[in-house]
C-alpha cells in the first residue's frame, strides 16, 4: 500500500509543475532560445535557486517527466508479476509513453525540440541514460538469466522503439511491428541465455 504524499511533498511537486508549465508556455510562445532561466523563474514567481533545485538545466525544463518515464520503465521490469513475460510488459509501458508523447498538444513541443540542437542533444543523452537504467533492471532480475550484452541490447531496442513509434505516421501500428521484431530477437536469444 502506498502512503499518500504529505503536505510538503505536494507543495514541492506543485512548485515543480508550475515551473515546468511556465517554462513550456514561454518556450512555445517565444522560442526556446529566446527565453532565459531568469525569465522562467520570474514568470513562475520562484527564485532561480528554487528553479535549479527542481531542474538541473534549461533543457530539463522541456523534459520535465524524464525521471518519471525512467522509473516507469524500470518498474515495467521489477514490478511485473512472477512468470509475467518481460517483452509484453515493456511493450505495455512503451505504448503508454508513446501515447503520452503523441497526444493532443505534443506536436508543437516536438517541433521545438527538433528545431533546437541543444534539446536534440539532451533528448539523445536522456534516451541513452534510460537504456542503461533499463538494462541494469533487466540484468538485475534473477528470473531473467542473460548476459549483460543481451540486457543492454534489449534495453536499446526498447528505447529505440519508443523513438521510432513516436515519429511514425501510425505510432500504434509501428509499435506492434517493432515489438514483434523485439520479441522474436529476445526469443532467439533464449538458448544463448540458458547455455
Amino acid at each position: 500500500m502506498t502512503v499518500p504524499p504529505g503536505r510538503r511533498e505536494r507543495k514541492k511537486a506543485a512548485t515543480r509543475q508550475k515551473i515546468a508549465d511556465t517554462a513550456l508556455r514561454l518556450f512555445l510562445e517565444r522560442g526556446y532560445d529566446a527565453v532565459g532561466i531568469r525569465e522562467v523563474a520570474t514568470e513562475a514567481d520562484v527564485a532561480v535557486t528554487t528553479l535549479f533545485s527542481h531542474f538541473a538545466s534549461k533543457e530539463a525544463l522541456v523534459f520535465e517527466q524524464d525521471e518519471d518515464f525512467e522509473h516507469r520503465l524500470t518498474r515495467a521490469v521489477t514490478g511485473r508479476a512472477p512468470h509475467e513475460p518481460l517483452v509484453p510488459a515493456l511493450q505495455h509501458e512503451i505504448r503508454a509513453l508513446v501515447r503520452h508523447c503523441t497526444g493532443d498538444g505534443a506536436a508543437p513541443v516536438w517541433r521545438m525540440i527538433d528545431a533546437s540542437p541543444a534539446l536534440r542533444k539532451y533528448e539523445e543523452s536522456m534516451r541513452l541514460r534510460h537504456a542503461e537504467t533499463l538494462a541494469a533492471a533487466i540484468a538485475g532480475d534473477p528470473g531473467l538469466p542473460q548476459t549483460a550484452t543481451a540486457a543492454r541490447t534489449l534495453a536499446r531496442f526498447v528505447i529505440d522503439a519508443y523513438a521510432l513509434a513516436r515519429e511514425a505516421a501510425d505510432p500504434e501500428a509501428a509499435l506492434d511491428e517493432i515489438f514483434q521484431m523485439i520479441e522474436a530477437a529476445w526469443a532467439a536469444a533464449e538458448p544463448a541465455r540458458h547455455a
